[in-house]
């Protein structure tokens, strides 16, 4: 996962990449741009590019833990030889794209992100296998379309209420809930599932509200951070909280629409009744998933992974924070700006020459090489202030962006994070 502050070379996250890695994030730019001009593009893989950083001195052992794997380090792995491979042919019919889709999709989903920080996602997920990683992409742009996940951004709570019967509920009742960082600073989700049964709701209404998770949670990441923790409290866990269906549905959003924002699951206080269910669960998880998960049972435990004064003092003899979830429901006239075309308009014209000037430095940087270009760095920037700009014309506000009691919002105008933690 990117830590704060400390993000070592090789890791594969933007500023960290090795030239190897530059290399195939040149690639994987350029085959984007090609398959949007021509709708297919043929890319032959340089197994090199799928080569480990050499480690400058023998690397220590892995402890156990919090991405130290499931059961522990385990043995490193004996070299792999390279295997040549024949070329691999895309097209944006069979993924059942068109041009503009691509483009729609890629800029749409930058949101405050660094450009780069978006497709190093997926070639990461894909071990820096270019052709892979852009079937991933373009996979996950179809799906963004199918499930239509701009309307979850675009749409009020009141309008998925509307939509989606007993969506506001699941947000009232606590089922889930953001706070706070862990020891690494990543934005922590708990996951209540004694709250949880699978015929109070519509299915509908689960996908719309794990969309809105994995859309809100992206706003409460903050660079160099890309990943998030789950805490799944099994606390009063019983047969009729286990909806597998949903569990599928999380799963398959982490591993294949968005990869690499997982950072941790903690499993909290699992009952004897949860280990049959464990054994339906555990091969649905792709290995990546699976070490990232750890066994926690007394609350003491979570404190090796979140800090006293972060977690919340539901927790008992472990939590500090006297924070209590209460869900802010929308404020009237707080989407105004959604009504004003004109504003919107241009705005979005201001994003979309921005998004354009970055795709021709973008094609500069892969001609004349070099790690890093200074241009595509600064709009970068422009693109993260003027999409925080943009914001309140094209996407609907969240509870996490309204003010509470005391007049503090989490996520504040200027698009930081700032969580209070009441010790």
């Amino acid at each position: 996962m990117s830590m704060a502050g400390n993000t070592p070379e090789g890791t594969g996250h933007v500023g960290t990449l090795t030239p190897n890695q530059a290399t195939a994030l040149k690639q994987f730019w350029e085959a984007i741009h090609n398959i949007q001009a021509n709708g297919t593009v043929t890319l032959t893989h340089d197994p090199k590019l799928n080569a480990p950083p050499a480690p400058a001195v023998d690397p220590a052992p892995v402890a156990a833990g919090w991405g130290g794997g499931w059961f522990g380090a385990a043995a490193p792995a004996a070299p792999v030889e390279p295997v040549a491979e024949p070329p691999l042919t895309i097209t944006l019919e069979e993924i059942g794209l068109s041009a503009a889709d691509v483009k729609t999709a890629l800029w749409n989903n930058v949101m405050c992100d660094h450009p780069d920080s978006l497709v190093l996602r997926f070639l990461r997920a894909r071990k820096w296998h270019v052709g892979n990683g852009l079937i991933m992409l373009l996979n996950s742009f179809k799906w963004r379309q199918e499930m239509q996940v701009e309307d979850v951004k675009y749409w009020g709570d009141d309008d998925l209420e509307a939509a989606y019967p007993k969506f506001r509920k699941q947000l009232e009742m606590g089922k889930f809930y953001i706070h706070g960082t862990d020891k690494h600073g990543q934005p922590v989700v708990y996951l209540n599932v004694q709250l949880h049964r699978a015929g109070d709701q519509d299915y509908k209404t689960l996908e719309r509200l794990t969309i809105y998770l994995m859309e809100t949670g992206r706003l409460l990441i903050q660079p160099p951070v890309e990943t998030v923790a789950l805490v799944f409290d099994l606390t009063g866990f019983g047969l009729a909280n286990m909806d597998y269906t949903l569990v599928q549905f999380l799963v398959k959003c982490f591993e294949a629409y968005y990869p690499e924002s997982l950072g941790a699951i903690l499993v909290h206080n699992a009952p004897l009744v949860f280990w049959g269910v464990w054994k339906v669960i555990e091969p649905w998880l792709d290995p990546v998933v699976a070490s990232k998960i750890k066994f926690t049972y007394k609350n003491q435990e979570l404190l090796e992974f979140i800090p006293a004064n972060h977690l919340p003092e539901s927790f008992k003899d472990a939590g500090l924070d006297k924070f209590v979830y209460q869900y802010l429901p929308p404020v009237q006239g707080e989407n105004a700006l959604m009504e004003d075309q004109e504003g919107k308009a241009k705005v979005v014209k201001e994003w979309n020459e921005l998004s354009e000037k970055f795709d021709v430095a973008t094609r500069a940087w892969i001609k004349t090489g070099g790690d890093v270009s200074e241009e595509r760095e600064k709009l970068a920037k422009d693109l993260k202030n003027q999409y925080i700009k943009m914001q309140p014309y094209i996407r609907a506000k969240n509870q996490y962006q309204r003010k509470n009691a005391s007049g503090k919002s989490i996520i504040q105008p200027d698009g930081s994070v700032v969580w209070t933690y009441h010790n």
